[in-house]
């Protein structure tokens, strides 16, 4: 049988802190902190909700990112 692949570490960084930064501020820091994908998305977006390591994901207001969350 072959063995389970180990997903990749995630960055040791808080969703949280993005909230409120200017949306290309944002993408710009959490690829910084070592975010191997950033997603923006606008309020209420259908999107999968497979989880993906390293994955950030900006939903944006306006240009404001209003919240943020991994997966």
């Amino acid at each position: 049988m072959a063995p389970i692949p180990t997903p990749p570490a995630e960055p040791q960084d808080s969703p949280d802190r993005y909230v409120g930064l200017a949306a290309e501020d944002a993408e710009r820091q959490a690829r910084e902190h070592g975010w191997s994908t950033v997603r923006s998305l606008p309020p209420g977006a259908m999107i999968t909700m497979e989880y993906l390591a390293g994955r950030l994901n900006l939903e944006v207001t306006e240009g404001v990112v209003t919240r943020s969350w991994k997966g």
